[in-house]
């Protein structure tokens, strides 16, 4: 079984529609595996100029392949009307054209957290916190230092692990702060692992530059993916034996 995680689309609709292409060609089964299921780490909305046309994008992904979703905390602050830094006037406009589309349905029963194959997916983190919007864990980051911040509930490396070890499970996939990080739990501690990206072209219908990091998955493990957004939009690859981080790169 293969799944391909994405996050942080923001009304990206360029970076989904490069995302789609990719994985649509047969030539990227070929290099990392059979792909039976996409999920979506959250925050499909906000800060970019189109969001009708990502959703528009993300639901022909859904008719294409299995979907699932977990919300973001911009779903969830768009959604709540709650006012978040980030989107300029044309986002903002274009956001609000939304408020009465069939699209949106994707959010309905659109969960905080999904789990499979001892992986739990999550947009923040894992912490059971209550219902306070800063603690829910659409809102939680990983940090440092623990603690409550006005961006959101901060965790770190040992909480996450310590609430995925009660839970039975081994791995947290996040996004949300658009950066990829890789933590590893081995016999000497927790470690901070340096993603090593190597160039690698897809040949199929079209030439394709990308650029991977691959990480096994024989320890527990933190992955946090980089956002699917701007010119380099990133996402992942797992068949749960090896965890691979991707850089589209042209």
């Amino acid at each position: 079984m293969g799944t391909l995680i994405f996050s942080d689309v923001h009304a990206d609709a360029a970076a989904v529609g490069a995302l789609a292409s990719c994985i649509r060609d047969p030539s990227f089964s070929q290099a990392f595996g059979p792909l039976d299921l996409l999920v979506n780490l959250g925050d499909l909305l906000h800060r970019g100029s189109r969001p009708q046309e990502t959703l528009e994008k993300v639901h022909t992904l859904s008719q294409e392949y299995r979907l699932v979703s977990v919300l973001g905390n911009h779903d969830h602050a768009f959604l709540h009307g709650i006012l978040v830094s980030g989107s300029d006037a044309a986002s903002t406009y274009r956001h609000e054209q939304l408020r009465d589309s069939p699209l949106l349905s994707i959010f309905n029963t659109m969960p905080m957290e999904w789990s499979d194959q001892g992986m739990l997916f999550v947009h923040g983190g894992p912490m059971d916190l209550g219902n306070q919007t800063l603690r829910l864990k659409c809102w939680q980051r990983l940090s440092h230092e623990s603690g409550d911040f006005f961006t959101g509930y901060h965790y770190t490396a040992p909480m996450a692990f310590e609430t995925l070890e009660k839970r039975g499970l081994t791995h947290l996939c996040c996004g949300h702060q658009h950066e990829h990080i890789c933590c590893r739990k081995t016999t000497e501690g927790i470690v901070q692992q340096t993603l090593d990206f190597e160039p690698l072209t897809l040949k199929g219908d079209r030439q394709l530059e990308l650029e991977v990091a691959r990480v096994p998955l024989d320890v527990p493990t933190i992955l946090r993916v980089g956002g699917c957004h701007g010119y380099a939009p990133e996402f992942a690859y797992t068949d749960y034996s090896t965890f691979s981080f991707i850089r589209i790169i042209s």
